[in-house]
């Protein structure tokens, strides 16, 4: 469970960075100009990162399970930036990055990753498998687990019963067929 978190808050720093690079470097805002567009950065963030982060939307059954984290991702980092924006009065100086100076909810490039790597690090942890190997959602809905199905004695029917069951229960078109 450690390792996955640590990836995740790895893999979320890097999501958050690409996107506060994008926003930095590519677009030329060191300092968000408003909150309106603080909190639509961290949406774009949340998004980003729900659909990457633990069971990515690529994979074969991650199609929902991304959907819903992308969304649920995008109101967690409005309100991880409206938590940074307001409590996080931490001052600093990232000029020497060209990247700002100023309050951290103001500071893309130390805000978004922060956010992105919150998320990705609970997102990772939920996409954790259990102790015994099998993810926590691939439970079976038979009723009947893996490991106590070996446990269970079963009734087999004989060959010569078996066939007769099977032959009544064939329509009159199959038998003539099968003849």
């Amino acid at each position: 469970m450690l390792k996955r978190m640590i990836v995740g808050l790895i893999l979320g720093t890097v999501i958050g960075a690409v996107v506060a690079a994008v926003l930095v470097q590519g677009l030329g805002m060191a300092l968000f100009s408003n909150a309106a567009f603080a909190y639509l950065a961290a949406a774009a963030t949340g998004v980003i990162t729900g659909l990457v982060a633990g069971k990515p939307i690529w994979s074969a059954d991650g199609k929902i399970e991304a959907g819903l984290k992308a969304f649920f991702g995008v109101l967690l980092a409005l309100g991880g930036m409206f938590a940074l924006r307001t409590w996080a009065n931490v001052h600093l100086d990232l000029s020497m990055l060209k990247a700002g100076d100023g309050a951290l909810g103001n500071l893309p490039a130390a805000s978004l990753p922060i956010i992105a790597a919150v998320l990705a690090g609970f997102y990772e942890i939920d996409n954790s498998p259990n102790e015994g190997g099998e993810k926590k959602d691939d439970s079976s809905g038979s009723g009947a687990s893996k490991k106590g199905s070996g446990n269970k004695k079963l009734r087999v029917a004989e060959n010569d019963e078996a066939a007769d069951d099977e032959e009544a229960d064939e329509p009159a078109s199959a038998k003539k067929k099968s003849r």
